[in-house]
């Protein structure tokens, strides 16, 4: 996989930790190079998450993303792979919403989906994020994690790419 022989040539910015917390449960943290405000609206408004959720490396993308970010609002993503007959759904509902601080949202596109907990932590313009996952049982988490550590490390390099692109046209504060 040439991505990855790069992304492991050049030191990443900011790593990312994953640490199986329980049978049920695994946690993911990285600070990102921005203030929290802007951080929340990357994984808020579809416009900016189209630009960074799907690893670049899969040759997948997201067809459409649908979000409606408050408490019992629904989202809905699409993602298509050239060799796939039909793209693959995400959805679920939002359980939890504050702004610039925390999201809780269900997976619902499977009785193995898990409950995503993301928290927002500003610290001197920068912004811890922990996003902590639940599964229903130890063999759905067991499913969801193969592969997920490089995949989830690519995604959030892309994110750090777009922060560094929105930081250049509106400036840190």
């Amino acid at each position: 996989m040439d991505a990855r022989r790069e992304s492991e040539a050049t030191p990443m910015k900011n790593p990312t930790t994953m640490e199986r917390k329980s049978e049920r449960e695994l946690v993911l943290t990285r600070t990102f190079n921005g203030p929290a405000r802007i951080v929340f609206e990357a994984w808020t408004k579809p416009e900016m998450l189209k630009r960074w959720w799907i690893p670049k490396s899969t040759g997948m993308a997201l067809l459409s993303c649908e979000l409606d970010v408050r408490v019992g609002g629904r989202y809905r993503f699409e993602i298509g792979h050239v060799e796939a007959a039909k793209p693959m759904a995400f959805f679920g509902k939002y359980i939890e919403v504050i702004p610039n601080a925390r999201l809780v949202w269900t997976n619902e596109e499977s009785d193995q989906g898990a409950v995503t907990t993301v928290t927002f932590e500003e610290k001197g313009g920068k912004t811890l994020l922990v996003l902590h996952e639940l599964y229903p049982s130890k063999e759905a988490l067991d499913a969801s994690i193969a592969g997920m550590e490089g995949g989830m490390e690519e995604t959030f390099a892309q994110l750090d790419e777009l922060l560094d692109v929105l930081g250049a046209s509106v400036g840190r504060s």
